[in-house]
């Protein structure tokens, strides 16, 4: 714990003085508790769904196709308008901010990759169709965890 050490306290006072500093302190803060859940932020599934009156949660768990009325017993795509169309028929979905995982390939963009931004993907995508705010995202977070971790 940081006591009341005249050294520290006169460092602070410098380092709040230093308005530069203290203002991108506090940038980098906020960014970082934004980033530390990028899971809710920037995901290609659903926070929480609701289907025949049944609570899923598939950010934290993969459930089959079958259970939302699909035809296959493999991991739901919530891509799939069939799927889309099944679930708000009978319940609701609650998406992230941002609708792509920073590996999530962007197949229905309306000009070859990389595109510039555009409503979907506000800072457009990569040479592979994925979503650079996904990607700013996950990438933020991952490097300066990493960078704490090795100080």
């Amino acid at each position: 714990m940081m006591t009341n050490n005249p050294i520290t306290l006169r460092r602070l006072e410098n380092f709040k003085k230093s308005r530069r500093g203290y203002v991108s302190f506090w940038i980098f803060l906020v960014l970082l508790v934004l980033t530390l859940p990028a899971e809710f932020i920037a995901n290609d599934k659903p926070i929480a769904v609701s289907y025949q009156g049944e609570l899923f949660f598939p950010i934290f768990k993969d459930y089959k196709e079958t259970e939302f009325g699909g035809t296959f017993e493999t991991a739901t795509d919530f891509t799939d308008p069939f799927i889309i169309n099944k679930i708000r028929g009978d319940g609701w979905i609650i998406n992230p901010i941002v609708p792509f995982d920073h590996q999530t390939v962007a197949w229905d963009l309306t000009m070859p990759a990389p595109s510039a931004p555009d409503a979907i993907h506000i800072l457009g995508t990569d040479d592979q169709a994925r979503d650079v705010l996904a990607r700013v995202i996950y990438g933020f977070r991952i490097s300066v965890l990493f960078g704490f971790t090795l100080t």
